[in-house]
């Protein structure tokens, strides 16, 4: 409870002007287990209309996520808050461990960013391309790259084959 109240502060305090994305703390006392866990944490913003948002949170809980939900009609502030570049935006912002995920970026692209912690605001894949989790149209798969971000720009952080 008191790692969530934590948590909600971070978020209160970030939506209050500061440009930092939510970072949960680790409070003392806390194992190595939980404290992995609280990085496995997602605060999810989407759009309460959005399918594929929720096909998207429903992949992540699937390899190992706790996702809490944010809906909200206008996600432009979020999106702001989170840094994301004209260009590079697509329908739902989460939260982890302090970086910004924007988009239908694999759980597998998330794990290896919280596990090499590169320089960067977060991972983003533009657009809604098909085959991208929660973008799933049968057999179909676009090409599709997922970019590291950060206030000056973008670098490939890996490539999805399409078919």
């Amino acid at each position: 409870m008191k790692r969530l109240l934590t948590l909600f502060t971070a978020l209160l305090l970030a939506a209050c002007g500061d440009n930092t994305p939510p970072k949960p703390d680790v409070a003392q006392g806390e194992t190595p287990a939980t404290a992995a866990n609280a990085a496995k944490t997602l605060e999810v913003y989407k759009s309460p209309t959005c399918g594929c948002c929720g096909a998207w949170v429903e992949h992540m809980e699937a390899n190992g996520y706790t996702v809490n939900v944010h809906e909200q009609q206008n996600l432009q502030s979020i999106k702001e808050k989170a840094g994301i570049l004209p260009g590079t935006g697509s329908c739902h912002t989460a939260f982890v461990d302090g970086y910004a995920i924007e988009g239908h970026v694999s759980a597998s692209d998330v794990d290896r960013l919280l596990k090499e912690r590169p320089e960067g605001k977060g991972l983003t894949v533009p657009g809604m391309p098909v085959g991208s989790p929660g973008m799933e149209m049968g057999d179909h798969k676009d090409a599709y790259d997922v970019l590291l971000f950060d206030e000056n720009g973008t670098q490939v952080f890996s490539h999805h084959s399409g078919n």
